[in-house]
């Protein structure tokens, strides 16, 4: 049996980093800023130290680390992440193998970035990285160069390496033409992905998908703006612009069934619907939905099971989810990995055992220094003349997590997700409206609807880590409402819907978040793609 540990987007901030200039004692990111990101700035270094800890204790020697290591891909937070990755391989002799996300570099000269940290009094202190060079973002190659200890090049260790290119580890060997979408603008970029067998038996398929596409019509490659954020194409923009990958994809799963290797696909994005599937229904209401404008199209399952890899690791959304695809005979299992840094905090343990795989989710809540900008965040409030956050009172990282992402539904989501006439009934409804509205009788408990959709949220992003977080009787209340709705999914509508059939999908795809695959603990027959557990 091989036990490995995944972990996804640990958005590594450094809170002990002096921005040179400032007059700052260190770089706590303010709680303003903190409340209106998907994820949490100060918190996120001591919640890997956590996860690589929980691997540690699990007797794991390997973790996956599905990108988005840093913040945004500043060389003092990815020293940081080194650092502590160095210790607990000197400690414990823990190996880390990483894939690139969007977070951690952009295109070919990086990025420039605008943050707010926190003097000692509270005070906001803007950092401009035009005045503070190391606050910018780096660009691809000279991230991967500070990063390549993470199996970007081979080990003396392993047993096998190579690339998409062949066994040549020079960056320069690993370079492909990539064309704007009028292929009028061309570049050479960088593909980072890596095969590795660190473990006799044991075949990592480490896939770089993160792909900066150039804007059409640009001229200056040396400019941000150049190029389309790689957050925003996915496994699409690989079929598109790196097909080159496929190709070598399926030679590896051929040659590792060939010689008996068990093999693991990770990378930073979904292949698959990790919203229990129902991400393009979601967007026949909530078009501003930044989950699910990333679902990937169809057709990027096709292709992807085409390749005959069996088990794929993602992050980049930051949700639990257990997605199957089968067709045609070919099929796979992608598991998308929560991250430590939003809600629920949490990673994957994985044993690997004769085609059958069991998973477990340990939750990460209990973080030493998750607390370390709490006070901070008190004398923030005061000096805007407000009372202490609610999340700086909370008792552990889980509790923090889950006011953070109350906070998100009400200052976020709901403003900037939700069209304006559902988001000003669920500001004033309560469970009873919603019935009347739907023409539904039932006795139910008469919720305000901004907890129902708190507790929508909850599932849609921890699936079976929310319910430690939502009451026994809020879970039955909403499978019995759940129930009680009429027929299928109704086809989309050039026409917009009124608001009753929009709330009817809403409620729907709450049903299948209820009722999604087991995304906690679960085994995977790899042989019959099943899956089995909670």
């Amino acid at each position: 049996m091989i036990r490995i540990a995944v972990v996804a987007d640990p958005h590594v901030h450094d809170c002990d980093w002096v921005p040179s200039g400032s007059g700052l004692a260190g770089a706590i990111r303010s709680y303003g800023e903190t409340v209106a990101s998907t994820r949490v700035f100060n918190e996120s270094l001591p919640a890997f130290r956590a996860a690589l800890s929980r691997a540690v204790e699990e007797g794991a020697k390997l973790v996956l680390l599905v990108g988005d290591l840093t913040d945004d891909g500043q060389a003092p937070n990815i020293a940081a992440a080194l650092a502590l990755i160095a210790e607990f391989r000197a400690k414990h002799g823990l190996r880390v193998l990483a894939v690139p996300g969007n977070h951690d570099f952009h295109a070919l000269a990086g990025r420039p970035q605008f943050k707010g940290f926190l003097t000692d009094d509270g005070d906001l202190c803007r950092i401009d990285s035009a005045d503070c060079p190391e606050a910018a973002t780096l660009g691809a190659e000279l991230a991967l160069r500070r990063m390549q200890s993470l199996g970007y090049l081979p080990d003396p260790q392993d047993l096998h390496w190579e690339t998409p290119f062949g066994q040549d580890p020079d960056w320069s060997a690993r370079q492909y033409d990539l064309s704007s979408p009028d292929a009028l603008t061309r570049c050479r970029m960088i593909d980072a992905s890596y095969l590795v067998e660190p473990v006799a038996g044991l075949w990592v398929l480490a896939l770089d998908a993160n792909v900066c596409v150039p804007r059409n019509g640009a001229t200056d490659l040396a400019d941000p703006k150049a190029f389309e954020d790689a957050g925003k194409g996915g496994w699409a923009a690989v079929l598109d612009h790196r097909a080159h990958l496929l190709g070598w994809i399926a030679d590896v799963a051929r040659r590792a069934r060939a010689g008996g290797k068990q093999l693991v696909a990770f990378s930073h994005y979904p292949p698959l619907d990790v919203l229990a599937g129902a991400g393009l229904e979601e967007l026949l209401v909530l078009e501003q939905s930044g989950l699910a404008r990333r679902t990937a199209p169809a057709h990027v399952a096709r292709v992807f099971a085409e390749t005959g890899v069996g088990l794929h690791f993602s992050g980049h959304l930051h949700v639990n989810d257990t997605a199957l695809h089968r067709e045609a005979g070919a099929g796979f299992c992608n598991i998308a990995v929560p991250s430590p840094v939003g809600f629920c905090p949490a990673m994957k343990i994985v044993d690997l055992e004769r085609g059958k795989i069991r998973l477990r989710t340990p939750l990460l809540d209990k973080v030493p220094g998750h607390d370390r900008a709490f006070a901070a965040y008190r004398a923030e409030a005061a000096r805007l003349g407000q009372s202490a956050p609610f999340a700086s009172l909370a008792p552990d990282h889980a509790a923090f997590l889950d006011r953070h992402l109350v906070e998100l539904v009400h200052g976020r989501y709901l403003s900037r997700e939700w069209p304006q006439d559902m988001a000003d009934f669920i500001g004033w409804a309560r469970m009873a409206d919603l019935l009347a509205i739907l023409g539904l009788e039932a006795d139910l408990p008469d919720l305000p609807l901004t907890l129902l959709v708190e507790d929508w949220y909850r599932l849609r992003k921890g699936g079976g880590l929310a319910l430690s977080h939502i009451a026994r009787e809020r879970i039955a209340c909403y499978r019995r409402l759940c129930a009680m709705l009429p027929g299928p999914f109704p086809g989309a509508s050039e026409a917009p819907e009124p608001m009753p059939a929009r709330f009817i999908r809403v409620l729907r795809i709450l049903g299948r978040y209820l009722d999604r695959l087991p995304n906690v603990d679960f085994t995977l027959d790899m042989a019959e793609l099943t899956v089995s557990g909670r």
